[in-house]
């Protein structure tokens, strides 16, 4: 009897579905943010292309962000919780979180690191960028287009190659319409400050801007000038929110394919430090969202040239280009190379202003 009892036991047993094997536990993916998230901006570029990476690989990754963290000791103190919390992948997306993410690196060799804006690569640090130039000559042209006084207003936050970079770009796409255009520079020091954002955008009209561009991280300028009749470049994301009759169009970026790219080689075996700069080609920088004020000949024609710099027709930086203090930077038939670029220290003709003055 005993045996019988055993031997059903058994038979039992056999029919009970062997267990499943635990699924692997998810990549924990982490963002450190320089701003707060608010509903246009930087921040909410990358906040869309973390949610974009989230869809994209479900439960296989598991992300979390930190938002408004100030660059310096904070953010790395912020870098350095998320690494010992077990992140194994970190973007940190603001040039001020360079140098902080290069030390946090050191300390946690296992774990990769994205520096976005970045300059510094690590054997666990990768850089990446956008050509934000390309949509700010565009934007240019639109504003050379739909400007009656031919001065143009930027509100900028600090004199770094990037901002500097959009700066010339967009006033040469703006003298391609009006080879007399003015653009007058407020540097703000300051990546995210709403109420000067804002004062330096009633500065710049005070002193005859009819239409503004700015490299900061909110949509108070686009507000400004909606406010005062004006218009505005939307920089970062649409802000016809803040801006529904004001806006020329937004020079909008793209996170999400180049995130969720990353996380597939971490979780692959495959991540490898690097360096990539895509723009328009790549479909990480576009101009888009055009406001209601702008004729659909103006519409046309940015779009053409934006096809052609994804073509590779059209180089912002071509020659001849001479600089606000009467050298040439660029001769007639040459173009400036990635590395020229990269370290620009110098305004093009036609911007009123001095670096960080």
């Amino acid at each position: 009897m005993v045996q019988n009892l055993v031997a059903a036991v058994l038979a039992a047993l056999c029919l009970v579905p062997p267990s499943h094997a635990q699924a692997p536990a998810p990549l924990k993916v982490g963002f450190v943010y320089v701003a707060p998230l608010t509903e246009a901006g930087w921040v909410r570029q990358h906040e869309t292309g973390r949610q974009a990476l989230q869809a994209a690989l479900g439960e296989r990754v598991q992300t979390r962000y930190v938002e408004n963290v100030p660059e310096g000791a904070d953010a790395e103190r912020v870098i350095r919780d998320l690494a010992q919390q077990g992140h194994k992948l970190i973007f940190t997306p603001s040039f001020g979180y360079m140098e902080p993410t290069l030390r946090v690196a050191r300390d946690f060799p296992d774990v990769r690191f994205e520096s976005i804006t970045g300059l510094k690569t690590a054997a666990n640090v990768a850089t990446a960028n956008a050509r934000y130039y390309e949509g700010r000559w565009l934007a240019g042209l639109a504003a050379g287009r739909m400007s009656r006084s031919g001065v143009a207003g930027y509100v900028a936050g600090f004199p770094i190659p990037e901002v500097l970079q959009g700066i010339n770009a967009f006033t040469l796409g703006m003298r391609a319409a009006n080879p007399q255009a003015q653009v007058r520079v407020v540097w703000l020091g300051a990546w995210f400050d709403p109420p000067r954002e804002r004062d330096a955008a009633m500065v710049l009209m005070n002193q005859g801007a009819d239409v503004l561009a700015f490299h900061t991280g909110s949509a108070a300028v686009m507000a400004a000038a909606q406010e005062r009749g004006r218009l505005a470049i939307g920089y970062h994301s649409d802000m016809r929110h803040a801006g529904p009759d004001a806006q020329v169009l937004s020079v909008t970026h793209h996170w999400g394919d180049y995130y969720t790219r990353r996380a597939r080689e971490v979780l692959a075996g495959t991540w490898a430090p690097g360096n990539v700069w895509g723009g328009v080609r790549e479909g990480m920088v576009k101009v888009e969202h055009f406001g209601p004020k702008v004729p659909k000949a103006v519409q046309d024609e940015v779009l053409a040239r934006q096809r052609d710099i994804a073509a590779g027709r059209l180089l912002p930086f071509a020659g001849p280009v001479v600089d606000n203090e009467g050298r040439t930077r660029v001769a007639a038939g040459a173009a400036l190379d990635d590395a020229q670029i990269l370290g620009m220290n110098w305004l093009a003709a036609g911007v009123v202003g001095k670096i960080g003055q």
